[in-house]
């Protein structure tokens, strides 16, 4: 779910009263289908949200079967107005699966039955340019753990596309290669994507090289017998997602580029193509199972490459 675009810095309102216990089994239910703990938490976390800050604040409700068509809809007015359109349908497409959820397990009519989600314009990311990219390298030239291990990082990224919490999850064992998710030597990274689903990326001699120098200098970190690969400079233990989040953003600045980690892999998926990559092999890397994928991570320079397409059909042509 992408960060909110608010003008307001004020921490959500998260206590739910009476209201909880349904989010509760619904938080139960999203685990027992086996999705991640983090989509768990997203959405409770969006149903818990609505029912404390417009439920209890704005209405006299007192039980989930009150809630109608209006107050969703009053709801996503309220959120339109502080955040950005997208982050406001993904609160409403989390309010959706729970209302269907509840409607299944109480028999009582779904409020949002023949509701629309907002609108969220098309906005492509725009792909790096050569010399983005060569900023960021530059950026962490040198011979430090944390230069040695950012520069690892962005290569991997630049290399594979893999989501942000892909790449965080990725673990390393140099004495047993059955508990370990990257194979040097194959040049070959198995993640761990959504829904539990592993796949295994390639990654160039490039990226390797990067990764290998990051492995020998993590031999002698304080934390080098953690399984994660990556860790915190120091003696610090395993970095999150939010800390490779925060250390992509903090590289970005220092070398004065726009990036974040989902931005290369609308880059990946562009060079994919770009170059002529086959569709098909391109959703099996990035673990995606819909065509629509395609659309969207390929749009940030559909137009660029309809035009090269044109002069190497067109130049030959009588």
């Amino acid at each position: 779910m992408p960060a909110p675009q608010s003008r307001y810095r004020q921490p959500r309102q998260l206590d739910a009263g009476g209201f909880q216990p349904e989010i509760s089994s619904f938080g139960l239910y999203l685990a027992a289908e086996g999705k991640a703990a983090k989509t768990v938490r997203t959405y409770t976390e969006a149903v818990a949200w609505f029912a404390a800050a417009h439920l209890l604040k704005r209405t006299g409700w007192t039980r989930w079967e009150e809630a109608g068509k209006q107050d969703v809809q009053q709801w996503m007015v309220w959120l339109l107005g502080r955040y950005s359109s997208a982050y406001a349908s993904n609160q409403y497409r989390a309010l959706q699966q729970f209302f269907k959820w509840l409607a299944a397990e109480e028999e009582i009519p779904d409020p949002m039955d023949g509701l629309r989600p907002p609108h969220v314009p098309d906005k492509p990311v725009p792909v790096f340019t050569g010399e983005d990219l060569s900023r960021l390298e530059r950026a962490c030239a040198g011979r430090s753990f944390q230069q040695r291990r950012d520069a690892a990082v962005i290569a991997v990224f630049r290399a594979t596309g893999i989501r942000l919490s892909e790449l965080a999850e990725i673990r390393y064992d140099p004495d047993d290669p059955q508990h370990s998710d990257i194979d040097l030597q194959l040049r070959e990274i198995t993640v761990h994507g959504k829904r539990r689903k592993t796949r295994t990326v390639k990654i160039g001699f490039g990226a390797a090289r990067s990764v290998d120098r990051y492995i020998r200098i993590r031999a002698r970190h304080g934390q080098a017998h953690r399984p994660q690969l990556w860790l915190g400079a120091g003696s610090r233990g395993p970095m999150t997602a939010s800390g490779i989040y925060q250390m992509i953003a903090r590289r970005g600045r220092e070398c004065g580029v726009d990036v974040f980690p989902h931005r290369f892999r609308h880059h990946f998926s562009h060079t994919w193509l770009d170059c002529g990559g086959p569709e098909g092999d391109l959703m099996e890397l990035n673990g995606w199972t819909s065509p629509q994928m395609l659309r969207r991570y390929g749009a940030s320079a559909r137009s660029a490459r309809a035009r090269r397409t044109y002069d190497r059909i067109m130049e030959d042509s009588p």
